[in-house]
């Protein structure tokens, strides 16, 4: 069995906010990818390097501000 397909004790079972969908089981890598994506608010992200289906890193992100 791959190393991807094995379920880490440090995963977190998490669900949509505001729903009663099902849980689903995130690597902690991912989690901290969403909760970034949320503080940016409006941006870009254009390299984000992704291995095992995990989100390593991103090199370029760009935050966007609108005045209007």
């Amino acid at each position: 069995m791959s190393e991807r397909n094995k379920v880490s004790e440090s995963r977190r079972t998490v669900a949509a906010p505001g729903t009663n969908g099902p849980e689903v089981s995130l690597h902690p890598a991912w989690v901290a990818f969403v909760r970034y994506c949320q503080e940016m608010g409006y941006g870009e992200i254009e390299r984000l390097k992704i291995q095992d289906g995990i989100p390593v890193l991103a090199e370029v992100t760009r935050e966007k501000i609108k005045f209007s």
